[in-house]
């Protein structure tokens, strides 16, 4: 028996909750866009270096290379 899109769907939904797994859903701006592009770049630009350097060092010390 032929199942619809719509039936498979919540099957494997239904099996995901099982899991104990949720679906989320992202909403991105579309880098394909010249004005995003022009716009993640001016705030690339105004980023602070030494903070990065931080952030990164951060980072680095919480995560779990070897799990």
């Amino acid at each position: 028996m032929a199942t619809s899109p719509a039936q498979r769907m919540r099957a494997m939904r239904k099996r995901q909750r099982e899991a104990q797994r949720r679906e989320i859903r992202l909403t991105l701006p579309d880098a394909r866009l010249r004005q995003v592009r022009e716009r993640i770049a001016d705030s690339v630009a105004r980023l602070d270096p030494a903070a990065e350097v931080e952030a990164l060092r951060w980072i680095e010390a919480v995560s779990d290379f070897d799990g």
